[in-house]
């Protein structure tokens, strides 16, 4: 916590905090009581115009429950409101899972993407991995321990076996970061729930992998002209070495003009 975030915090009228439970075990570590509102993504209008009214006389300082506010977290909307009411925003950024994950992953880091959370079903989550195969830069995503063997699965079967960086518990006691081929971290993360806040690092495509996944959706589509999408989806799952559930919901995303 920078000395100028401390300031911010003591001199505020009131804390906006996403979760008191975890602001106010800092707070209370700095010595102050009584300032915290919560704020978060439920929260309905008239919250937000409190805050905007205290904010035009005052102070009011915006906390998330870990890293930088706005990233993957509520807060935009109080931002973009305070800003056409004309009041003065200022930030004290700090750490960023995103770009901390990415200096630890040795992967590409000239460009990349970072995509949040994947959708939680996974014809969603096919359909997006999907598009973003076709992108030339490392991929960033955040996940939760539950959801991270299948997310990884996924990506294995859609992405091919790109490179790969899994980054867990950033600067805490258990901080955890594994690097290797998508098909490998499947296996490593097969077994149990990880725990804490996860982020995942992929590496940019090669190219003859990129031409192998285009080609294979290109097949996928040309066997669906002449086959119900169950029997596409098993020729092309023999056909390329791939999960033919995984091809399946593609084949179905497909038909329905995916």
């Amino acid at each position: 916590m920078s000395q100028r975030g401390i300031d911010i915090l003591k001199a505020a009228d009131i804390i906006a905090v996403e979760d008191s439970r975890v602001t106010g075990k800092l707070l209370y570590h700095l010595g102050i009581k009584g300032k915290m509102r919560p704020y978060h993504d439920h929260s309905n209008d008239k919250v937000r115009d409190d805050l905007l009214k205290t904010a035009e006389n005052g102070i009011v300082a915006l906390v998330s429950d870990a890293g930088t506010p706005l990233i993957s977290d509520p807060g935009y909307k109080l931002v973009r409101a305070a800003r056409e009411q004309n009041i003065y925003v200022s930030t004290m950024p700090g750490p960023s899972a995103v770009i901390a994950a990415l200096t630890l992953s040795g992967i590409a880091s000239d460009r990349f993407l970072f995509e949040g959370f994947l959708p939680s079903k996974q014809k969603a989550r096919l359909d997006l991995l999907q598009k973003l195969s076709k992108i030339d830069s490392t991929l960033i995503f955040y996940e939760s321990g539950a959801r991270l063997h299948k997310t990884l699965t996924d990506m294995h079967h859609i992405l091919g076996d790109r490179e790969g960086t899994v980054v867990r518990e950033i600067s805490k006691k258990f901080e955890e970061t594994v690097s290797d081929n998508l098909s490998d971290l499947v296996s490593h993360y097969s077994e149990g729930t990880p725990k804490g806040e996860i982020v995942i690092i992929i590496a940019p495509p090669d190219t003859d992998i990129a031409v192998e996944q285009g080609d294979m959706e290109e097949a996928l589509r040309e066997a669906l002209l002449r086959l119900p999408a169950s029997k596409a989806a098993a020729e092309i799952a023999e056909r390329f070495g791939a999960e033919r559930k995984v091809v399946y919901t593609l084949a179905t995303a497909i038909k329905n003009g995916g």
